[in-house]
């Protein structure tokens, strides 16, 4: 292993190269001499990334999509990953690092490790829904493996960006089946944790992670095969149930809220997290916590796993199913299953959360679909949103007699 004196070292030479190179790659047409420690590599990604990111860039901008977790799930990647779940948490917090997951634009999907790592690697956005392709985030590891389909590592100064300065990552490409890159995956640590192995790691990771790409994985998504399960989540209050083998299951409203969040989250949720979805601030006793989830549990005939809470058997849900049909642009179908809004009673901070995301994406789906009859049925179920009503007179023909509807709909608005 590195000693620190030369780490520090090479962090030091760097630096001294960064703020000589970065300067002159700021005028057109001047590539300087790259020095000793830097590879032309990097500074040609320099060169390129000061077109879009200015090195201070305090942290990678958020995905335009607001949706990672829906990416999330519908990712190839998501099985073979789920599978190595434990491996990769282990590797994360045996030796501190963030371990990433992203897709084949640079967006992270998923993330695991130590809490104080997280927390460190959070605040410049190295989560999910942050992008880190080069133009978003400039020279870095993950953008350098997505751009050259090899392996890459960047330690410290190496970085564009100055508040990355403090880091090394360890990339590699992962590849599907038929060659093309999937997305990456990262273990990244502060630079003086720089290990030689660390790489070796990685690339056993991806191996693994390619090879259930190939063969599938019992990590499939958890809606694959016949679901053991049918929630219904959406809608009026009497409509909500969990349906298990025929038979519904007598389950408290917190229990209810627990199994909701965790259908729409298959890759499931650290303890700490579910809790605070659950009951945000106010203060619960862990045995109480523990309790619901012990009961639900039970119910579900133990599908539910205990070191990170997710479900372990295929479940049916009609909010992922409303889900779904947006992501393949089938608005029509959501419209169809999108009965109301999710669990409309329940106060839980985790349901708030994706009771709003389902109706903006129902929503905005009708406003930018092109046929009438969409914004029309949205409309009976959204009487007051007048928005919704031009949008269904400005493509409905003069002649039609469905006009009426929406004009009165409007008018009632006013």
């Amino acid at each position: 292993m590195p000693r620190s004196g030369d780490l520090a070292q090479r962090r030091a030479t760097l630096e001294d190269e960064w703020s000589r190179v970065i300067p002159g790659l700021k005028s057109p047409g001047s590539l300087r001499r790259t020095g000793r420690v830097l590879s032309q590599e990097v500074t040609e990604s320099w060169a390129r990334s000061l077109a879009s990111v200015d090195p201070a860039r305090a942290s990678a901008p958020e995905s335009g999509d607001g949706a990672v977790h829906h990416l999330w799930s519908g990712s190839p990647l998501r099985g073979p990953v789920d599978a190595l779940a434990d491996e990769l948490r282990s590797v994360a917090d045996d030796a501190g690092f963030v371990t990433a997951v992203t897709d084949a634009s640079g967006t992270i999907l998923w993330t695991c490790g130590g809490r104080t790592m997280r927390r460190r690697a959070e605040r410049v956005n190295f989560a999910p829904g942050g992008r880190w392709d080069e133009e978003a985030m400039g020279t870095n590891a993950l953008s350098l493996a997505l751009r050259t389909g090899r392996p890459s590592t960047v330690f410290s100064a190496e970085h564009l960006v100055t508040a990355l300065h403090g880091w090394v990552c360890y990339c590699a490409p992962v590849h599907g089946p038929d060659g093309r890159v999937l997305g990456v995956l990262d273990l990244s640590t502060t630079w003086d944790r720089s290990h030689p192995l660390a790489m070796a790691t990685v690339r056993g990771l991806v191996s693994a992670v390619e090879a259930g790409l190939r063969t599938g994985t019992p990590g499939a998504p958890l809606t694959a095969g016949t679901p053991v399960l049918r929630l219904t989540c959406l809608g009026a209050e009497s409509a909500e149930s969990a349906v298990r083998a025929g038979v519904r299951l007598r389950l408290r409203p917190r229990q209810l809220e627990i199994l909701t969040l965790l259908a729409l989250e298959p890759e499931g949720y650290a303890p700490e997290r579910l809790r605070a979805s659950l009951y945000g601030d106010r203060p619960v006793t862990a045995s109480t916590f523990k309790a619901e989830i012990s009961h639900l549990r039970r119910a579900l005939g133990g599908h539910v796993a205990t070191r990170r809470y997710a479900l372990t058997a295929p479940v049916s849900c009609d909010a992922v199913d409303v889900l779904r049909a947006l992501r393949a642009g089938d608005t029509e179908t959501a419209l169809r299953l999108y009965r109301g809004p999710l669990l409309p009673r329940s106060q839980a901070p985790g349901i708030e959360e994706w009771r709003t995301c389902l109706e903006v994406a129902v929503r905005e789906a009708v406003l930018t679909s092109d046929r009438p009859e969409h914004a029309l049925a949205y409309g009976e179920r959204a009487p007051y949103d007048a928005e919704v009503h031009r949008h269904a007179l400005r493509l409905l023909d003069a002649g039609d007699a469905r006009r009426a509807i929406a004009a009165g709909r409007l008018a009632s608005t006013a």
